[in-house]
Protein backbone atom coordinates (compact mmCIF):
# COMPACT_ATOMS: atom_id res chain seq x y z
CA UNK A 1 0.00 0.00 0.00
CA UNK A 2 1.11 3.22 -0.99
CA UNK A 3 2.78 5.31 2.10
CA UNK A 4 0.55 8.31 1.13
CA UNK A 5 -2.31 6.39 1.13
CA UNK A 6 -2.45 5.39 4.39
CA UNK A 7 -1.52 8.96 5.56
CA UNK A 8 -5.25 9.58 6.64
CA UNK A 9 -6.27 5.82 6.14
CA UNK A 10 -5.37 5.53 9.59
CA UNK A 11 -6.59 3.15 10.99
CA UNK A 12 -6.64 -0.92 10.90
CA UNK A 13 -6.93 -4.25 9.86
CA UNK A 14 -10.61 -4.97 9.71
CA UNK A 15 -11.69 -7.41 11.91
CA UNK A 16 -9.19 -6.70 14.48
CA UNK A 17 -9.30 -3.98 17.13
CA UNK A 18 -8.78 -1.37 14.70
CA UNK A 19 -8.10 1.63 16.27
CA UNK A 20 -6.63 2.27 19.81
CA UNK A 21 -6.90 5.31 22.33
CA UNK A 22 -3.47 5.16 23.09
CA UNK A 23 -4.02 8.69 25.52
CA UNK A 24 -6.11 12.09 26.02
CA UNK A 25 -5.51 15.54 27.20
CA UNK A 26 -8.10 17.91 27.74
CA UNK A 27 -7.43 21.90 29.23
CA UNK A 28 -7.71 22.08 32.61
CA UNK A 29 -9.47 25.81 32.03
CA UNK A 30 -12.52 23.41 30.22
CA UNK A 31 -14.91 21.53 31.85
CA UNK A 32 -17.40 21.31 29.45
CA UNK A 33 -16.73 22.46 25.75
CA UNK A 34 -19.60 23.12 23.04
CA UNK A 35 -19.02 23.75 19.88
CA UNK A 36 -21.70 24.89 16.75
CA UNK A 37 -20.16 24.92 14.14
CA UNK A 38 -17.13 22.85 13.61
CA UNK A 39 -14.09 22.85 10.43
CA UNK A 40 -12.95 19.35 9.63
CA UNK A 41 -9.51 18.81 8.68
CA UNK A 42 -7.69 15.82 7.53
CA UNK A 43 -4.32 16.19 6.70
CA UNK A 44 -3.14 13.67 3.68
CA UNK A 45 -1.70 13.58 0.33
CA UNK A 46 -4.48 11.38 -0.93
CA UNK A 47 -7.40 13.36 -1.84
CA UNK A 48 -9.73 10.30 -1.93
CA UNK A 49 -8.53 9.61 1.75
CA UNK A 50 -9.33 13.26 2.69
CA UNK A 51 -12.96 13.19 1.66
CA UNK A 52 -13.70 10.02 2.76
CA UNK A 53 -12.47 11.08 6.66
CA UNK A 54 -13.58 14.72 6.61
CA UNK A 55 -17.23 13.07 5.02
CA UNK A 56 -17.49 10.78 7.34
CA UNK A 57 -16.33 12.87 10.64
CA UNK A 58 -18.43 15.58 9.35
CA UNK A 59 -21.76 13.42 9.62
CA UNK A 60 -21.14 12.15 12.94
CA UNK A 61 -20.34 15.55 14.24
CA UNK A 62 -24.05 16.60 12.49
CA UNK A 63 -26.07 13.63 13.90
CA UNK A 64 -24.92 15.17 17.69
CA UNK A 65 -26.63 18.73 15.92
CA UNK A 66 -23.39 20.20 15.35
CA UNK A 67 -22.93 22.31 12.26
CA UNK A 68 -19.89 20.58 10.50
CA UNK A 69 -17.82 22.00 7.19
CA UNK A 70 -15.02 19.63 5.54
CA UNK A 71 -11.82 21.61 4.96
CA UNK A 72 -11.89 20.37 0.98
CA UNK A 73 -14.69 22.33 0.18
CA UNK A 74 -13.02 25.51 1.60
CA UNK A 75 -9.49 25.06 1.24
CA UNK A 76 -8.93 25.02 -2.72
CA UNK A 77 -6.41 23.42 -4.36
CA UNK A 78 -3.88 26.12 -4.49
CA UNK A 79 -4.24 26.61 -0.59
CA UNK A 80 -3.09 22.79 0.02
CA UNK A 81 -0.60 22.59 -2.68
CA UNK A 82 1.92 25.07 -1.09
CA UNK A 83 3.64 26.00 2.29
CA UNK A 84 1.66 28.60 4.09
CA UNK A 85 2.96 31.34 5.96
CA UNK A 86 1.76 32.18 9.37
CA UNK A 87 0.55 35.62 8.21
CA UNK A 88 -1.85 33.15 5.73
CA UNK A 89 -3.48 31.30 8.18
CA UNK A 90 -4.13 34.19 10.46
CA UNK A 91 -6.05 35.61 7.76
CA UNK A 92 -7.74 32.13 7.20
CA UNK A 93 -8.49 32.39 11.24
CA UNK A 94 -10.07 35.74 10.76
CA UNK A 95 -12.29 34.15 7.70
CA UNK A 96 -13.55 31.29 9.69
CA UNK A 97 -14.84 33.38 12.59
CA UNK A 98 -16.28 35.88 10.14
CA UNK A 99 -18.15 32.61 8.78
CA UNK A 100 -19.08 31.38 12.25
CA UNK A 101 -16.52 28.76 12.78
CA UNK A 102 -16.35 28.58 16.38
CA UNK A 103 -13.76 25.09 16.88
CA UNK A 104 -11.69 22.99 14.25
CA UNK A 105 -11.11 19.58 14.62
CA UNK A 106 -7.89 18.48 13.01
CA UNK A 107 -6.32 15.19 12.15
CA UNK A 108 -2.71 14.14 10.93
CA UNK A 109 -0.43 10.78 10.77
CA UNK A 110 2.37 11.96 13.06
CA UNK A 111 4.46 8.52 12.86
CA UNK A 112 4.59 4.92 12.07
CA UNK A 113 6.17 1.64 13.67
CA UNK A 114 7.04 -1.09 11.75
CA UNK A 115 6.21 -4.23 13.54
CA UNK A 116 6.97 -8.22 12.65
CA UNK A 117 5.23 -10.90 13.42
CA UNK A 118 5.05 -14.75 12.34
CA UNK A 119 2.61 -15.20 9.16
CA UNK A 120 -1.11 -15.89 10.12
CA UNK A 121 -0.38 -15.49 13.72
CA UNK A 122 -2.80 -12.40 14.29
CA UNK A 123 -5.86 -14.64 13.28
CA UNK A 124 -4.91 -17.70 15.01
CA UNK A 125 -4.02 -15.76 18.08
CA UNK A 126 -6.67 -17.16 21.02
CA UNK A 127 -5.92 -21.19 19.44
CA UNK A 128 -5.80 -23.16 22.63
CA UNK A 129 -3.64 -26.01 22.60
CA UNK A 130 -4.00 -29.02 25.28
CA UNK A 131 -0.85 -30.81 24.06
CA UNK A 132 2.74 -30.01 24.30
CA UNK A 133 3.02 -32.06 21.01
CA UNK A 134 0.23 -30.47 19.17
CA UNK A 135 1.42 -26.96 19.84
CA UNK A 136 5.54 -27.96 19.17
CA UNK A 137 4.60 -29.83 15.72
CA UNK A 138 2.38 -27.22 14.65
CA UNK A 139 5.15 -24.27 15.12
CA UNK A 140 8.22 -25.77 14.55
CA UNK A 141 8.79 -24.14 11.64
CA UNK A 142 10.06 -21.24 13.60
CA UNK A 143 12.72 -22.93 13.95
CA UNK A 144 13.77 -22.70 10.04
CA UNK A 145 11.62 -20.72 8.46
CA UNK A 146 12.87 -17.33 8.19
CA UNK A 147 10.18 -16.37 5.58
CA UNK A 148 7.37 -17.34 7.44
CA UNK A 149 7.28 -14.09 8.99
CA UNK A 150 5.90 -10.87 7.79
CA UNK A 151 5.80 -7.13 8.42
CA UNK A 152 3.10 -4.75 9.11
CA UNK A 153 2.80 -0.79 10.49
CA UNK A 154 1.37 0.96 13.25
CA UNK A 155 0.36 4.38 12.52
CA UNK A 156 0.48 6.91 15.39
CA UNK A 157 -2.78 9.44 14.52
CA UNK A 158 -3.26 12.46 16.69
CA UNK A 159 -7.18 14.47 16.47
CA UNK A 160 -6.98 18.01 18.46
CA UNK A 161 -9.84 19.80 18.78
CA UNK A 162 -8.99 23.83 18.39
CA UNK A 163 -11.60 26.65 19.90
CA UNK A 164 -11.32 29.52 17.35
CA UNK A 165 -12.32 32.93 20.37
CA UNK A 166 -12.81 36.19 19.05
CA UNK A 167 -9.34 38.30 20.42
CA UNK A 168 -7.44 35.40 21.11
CA UNK A 169 -5.43 33.01 19.78
CA UNK A 170 -7.04 29.77 17.91
CA UNK A 171 -6.32 27.44 21.47
CA UNK A 172 -5.64 23.73 21.96
CA UNK A 173 -9.18 22.51 23.95
CA UNK A 174 -8.50 18.90 22.97
CA UNK A 175 -5.87 16.43 22.04
CA UNK A 176 -6.26 12.14 21.19
CA UNK A 177 -3.47 10.41 20.41
CA UNK A 178 -4.15 6.70 18.61
CA UNK A 179 -2.50 4.13 17.33
CA UNK A 180 -3.97 2.07 13.69
CA UNK A 181 -2.59 -0.97 12.09
CA UNK A 182 -1.79 -0.73 8.33
CA UNK A 183 -5.24 -0.12 6.69
CA UNK A 184 -6.75 -2.83 4.41
CA UNK A 185 -10.22 -1.64 4.09
CA UNK A 186 -10.03 1.79 4.02
CA UNK A 187 -14.11 2.72 5.06
CA UNK A 188 -13.99 0.11 7.71
CA UNK A 189 -10.42 1.92 9.03
CA UNK A 190 -12.07 5.35 9.32
CA UNK A 191 -15.35 4.72 11.06
CA UNK A 192 -13.22 2.74 13.32
CA UNK A 193 -11.06 5.95 13.67
CA UNK A 194 -14.27 7.98 13.89
CA UNK A 195 -15.97 6.20 16.31
CA UNK A 196 -13.12 5.89 18.86
CA UNK A 197 -12.68 9.24 18.90
CA UNK A 198 -16.63 10.19 18.98
CA UNK A 199 -16.57 8.42 21.68
CA UNK A 200 -13.26 9.55 23.41
CA UNK A 201 -14.71 13.44 23.29
CA UNK A 202 -18.10 12.35 24.80
CA UNK A 203 -16.44 10.75 27.97
CA UNK A 204 -14.22 13.89 28.86
CA UNK A 205 -18.15 16.43 27.59
CA UNK A 206 -16.16 17.65 24.58
CA UNK A 207 -18.53 18.39 21.51
CA UNK A 208 -20.34 15.00 21.88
Amino acid sequence: MKPKLVALCMLLLAGCSSTKLVSTWKSPDIVLFDAYKVLVVGMTEDEDVRTAFETRLAEKLKTKGVEAMRSIDLFDVEFTSSEKSEKELSEVEEQLLEKGFDAILFTKVVGTENKRTLKGKINRFNDMYTRFSTDYLDNQNIYYNSEDHETFNIYNAETSLYCICVDKEIELIWRGNLDIMEPVKIEKTIDSYVKTIANAMKEQDVIF
